[in-house]
């Protein structure tokens, strides 16, 4: 073949093209196992610091089969419900099949459609149950996610994590790396009685007295603003279940409309109230047998 001629070039440049793409094809797909675990072990160092297990610096450090192994030691149950907090479905914990319900932007669409499936990760620490869920909206430049772990009856937030796609540094990325903005989560309520917007991110201050709401990070506006938006729009899909875990916990026998059955009761101690009924039986009939 003449290697001057078009025909020879044509030939030779589409062979070197089909070889490059087979080569990076397979690159692509033995990298693709180690950037899932990646991106799993990165999700669930997140939610472990919203929780309160340790800092998102040091699991950084742990290495991914040391935050998998976390994860699996400490979750007490993972499960997803639906638009009216009823539970649909079981999520892996084992550190051999963890399974994530990560695709926050796709469930951010379908909290839009009225159709999600929303996660609840729910961890134990020092004999307490800590829920944790997630949030995912719009920054200034990009997409924002993170997550709020809240006690056991999700009446009270206990930590928070957040990560950005490109906010600004020194400015909206403080919302991931300014520890004092995240700080002022704790302690705080979302307000049940405004499902519209529990929560307030404040530029200016937040009042002292209001319990749903921090302040903004001074010249992040937008960022904070999507923030706030980012957790009014989860927290009112989640509206129905933790509001069912909190009469739950308050006692006003949600178990007789069957929400227990759907989730909203993990953690409540059935067993102990059974047994504390069939003890106060047996009492009242050794009373009456000693009577007659």
């Amino acid at each position: 073949m003449n290697t001057n001629s078009n025909v020879y070039t044509i030939v030779y440049t589409t062979l070197i093209v089909v070889v490059a793409a087979a080569i990076l094809s397979i690159a692509a797909m033995a990298l693709k196992p180690k950037q899932q675990a990646n991106i799993k072990a990165e999700t669930i160092s997140q939610m472990l610091t919203a929780a309160g297990f340790s800092s998102k610096e040091d699991l950084a450090k742990l290495g991914n089969d040391k935050v998998l192994a976390m994860y699996s030691q400490n979750i007490k149950t993972a499960f997803l419900i639906d638009a009216e907090g009823n539970k649909t479905g079981e999520l892996e914990t084992e550190v051999s099949g963890i399974e994530l319900q990560d695709n926050l932007k796709l469930e951010n669409k379908n909290i839009q459609n009225g159709n999600p499936s929303l996660p609840v990760y729910v961890f134990e620490k020092d004999g307490q149950d800590i829920n944790v869920i997630p949030c995912y909206g719009a920054g200034l430049w990009g997409p924002i996610w993170g997550y709020l772990a809240f006690n056991a009856d999700c009446t009270e937030i206990l930590g928070a994590y957040f990560d950005h796609d490109s906010e600004t540094p020194g400015l909206g990325a403080k919302i991931k790396d300014e520890p004092s903005f995240r700080e002022q989560f704790k302690g705080k309520k979302l307000n049940f009685d405004n499902p519209d917007n529990p929560f307030d991110i404040v530029k200016g201050g937040a009042p002292a007295d209001n319990l749903s709401a921090i302040d903004a990070i001074t010249g992040a506006t937008m960022t904070c603003n999507g923030l706030d938006a980012a957790i009014d729009t989860w927290a009112k899909a989640y509206m129905p279940f933790l509001q069912k875990k909190a009469a739950a916990a308050a006692g006003e026998d949600c178990c007789e409309d069957g929400c227990c059955e759907d989730g909203c009761c993990e953690g409540h101690d059935h067993d102990h109230d059974h047994g504390h009924d069939h003890a106060h039986h047996h009492h009242d009939h050794e009373h009456n047998h000693q009577e007659g």
